[in-house]
């Protein structure tokens, strides 16, 4: 690095990776003098990149909040985790907006060196997922980013909703946290229209405002947790109880949390309480566990146990 042109350059990536750094640290990376820096800096703010320099105790060089800056510096490993991202962020549905993921590939590869993208290629066109891509519209940018401002800061807003079935409504709402699930993005915090706990999908939001209003979230509140009770209580057409033999442990480990409620019996087995729109799901599902069970509840599910044994049966036999 011996150019001043690189040592220009490499301010510019040490100020993208590493702002804050002080002018003798920078100098002892360049391997230059604080007053070099400073010229470096110079060059920089010629060049339309402006550089501000705090001064204090926890002063620093950093490029001004808010600029746009050109073409990132990338290593091999930086491009390669990014893109990754980008491709399991697409595919799980972590991603926001419709085209967001593949517009930033797009605009990423194309500033690329030609060998670094061609290996990026590669990647990507030979990259297997073993889960299934996420189903759905993915929620506006704008109102994730809105609603993690307003849990940061503890302020109330106010949301336009639409339920399930299409119903608009406005709803004055403290947002506790956001929780990505199952590939969808989820709020959960105190609806003050129904004065419960609530939780809602970010993609079913069309605008939120904030109201200036501060709150307090109940100590200990845990926003994971929450929303997946909730979703494990979403009314089905069919209430489900199976005592499985088996221990706590054991069944937490083989039952997604999102499949309904395990409890510890008296007898130490443990209680699956469950809604479910279809019982041959579960019917499969109980039959996966590898694990003897009792179905109390719904007299239905027992039918479709007995089917899918009768079937499984059948399918044993020789052809």
């Amino acid at each position: 690095m011996n150019h001043p042109v690189s040592r220009v350059l490499a301010l510019l990536e040490l100020l993208q990776a590493r702002p804050g750094l002080t002018g003798a640290e920078l100098a002892a990376r360049l391997e230059v003098d604080e007053r070099t820096v400073r010229r470096y800096a110079a060059r920089l703010a010629d060049l339309g990149i402006p550089v501000q320099a705090d001064r204090g105790r926890y002063g620093g060089y950093r490029l001004r909040p808010g600029f746009r800056l050109p073409p990132l510096m990338l290593t091999e490993d930086e491009a390669a985790s990014v893109v990754l991202g980008l491709l399991a962020g697409r595919r799980s549905g972590l991603s926001v907006g419709e085209q967001a993921a593949e517009s930033a590939l797009a605009k990423i590869q194309r500033v690329l060196p030609t060998q670094l993208r061609e290996r990026v290629a590669a990647v990507e066109q030979t990259l297997g997922l073993t889960s299934a891509p996420a189903a759905g519209p993915s929620p506006a940018a704008t109102a994730l980013f809105a609603l993690a401002e307003a849990a940061r800061r503890r302020r109330r807003v106010r949301l336009a909703y639409r339920d399930r079935l299409g119903e608009p409504s406005e709803r004055e709402f403290d947002p506790y946290g956001l929780v990505f699930h199952s590939g969808r993005w989820y709020t959960t915090g105190l609806d003050h229209r129904s004065g419960e706990l609530r939780t809602f999908r970010l993609d079913r939001i069309g605008t939120v405002e904030p109201s200036g209003t501060a709150f307090e979230p109940p100590e200990g509140f845990d926003p994971v947790q929450r929303v997946v009770e909730s979703l494990a209580s979403v009314p089905w057409t069919h209430e489900v109880e199976v005592v499985l033999t088996t221990t706590l442990a054991d069944a937490r480990q083989r039952i997604p949390p999102v499949v309904g409620s395990l409890t510890e019996t008296e007898d130490g087995r443990v209680l699956l309480r469950a809604r479910a729109q279809n019982l041959d799901g579960v019917a499969v599902m109980l039959a996966g566990l590898g694990r003897p069970f009792t179905v109390r509840r719904p007299d239905a599910l027992r039918e479709e146990v007995r089917a899918l044994a009768a079937r499984l049966a059948g399918w044993a036999e020789p052809g």
